[in-house]
């Protein structure tokens, strides 16, 4: 049970977002452009994947499932590849550039401080753009916010995986800025 009665059963962010729908739109937006705009080079796949990994690393059931889930539709991948990637994605079989970008989010996600030159380095030798880097970094930030509102307020989440497997395609064709909040 939240910490707060949201006044509907929604599960995670959605059921925050239904109580504040002022707050919902600017927060949604920034979740559009970070993860679904065409203007970038890294794909929805890879951007979804970062938001992912920095959910786990932070523990927020909710997010890492959710944007797992989202990550394995665009990239063509099952859940269990998802979990193994954010489990150890030195070991995965992704490209070095993800590696590099995911080494930088998991920085972010300790401390902003935590990014090194020499991991924006490797990330460059690794074909990352100054953009792929920026919008890494973002992307990683933000999900810390996301995952901090989620869990301060001890939203619910679904514990069954498929749960989120099967609201992947409908969640990647609506977008973020889906005005009803209730799917």
């Amino acid at each position: 049970m939240a910490h707060i009665n949201l006044q509907n059963d929604l599960p995670g962010i959605r059921g925050l977002m239904a109580y504040r729908p002022d707050t919902a739109k600017p927060l949604n937006a920034l979740a559009e452009a970070l993860l679904r705009s065409d203007e970038n080079t890294l794909t929805r796949g890879e951007r979804e994947l970062i938001g992912a990994y920095v959910s786990y690393r932070n523990n927020c059931f909710f997010c890492q499932h959710v944007h797992g889930a989202l990550a394995g539709h665009y990239l063509q991948c099952d859940i269990q590849t998802i979990e193994e990637i954010k489990q150890d994605f030195t070991a995965a079989d992704i490209s070095e550039k993800m590696k590099a970008l995911l080494q930088i989010a998991g920085s972010v996600q300790q401390s902003g401080q935590m990014v090194t030159l020499a991991q924006i380095a490797e990330a460059r030798v690794r074909g990352a753009t100054d953009r792929e880097i920026h919008d890494t970094v973002l992307i990683a930030a933000a999900f810390c916010m996301f995952n901090r509102y989620v869990d301060g307020l001890a939203t619910w989440a679904p514990t069954d995986l498929q749960f989120y497997v099967n609201r992947a395609p409908q969640r990647a064709a609506e977008g973020y800025l889906a005005t009803d909040l209730r799917t």
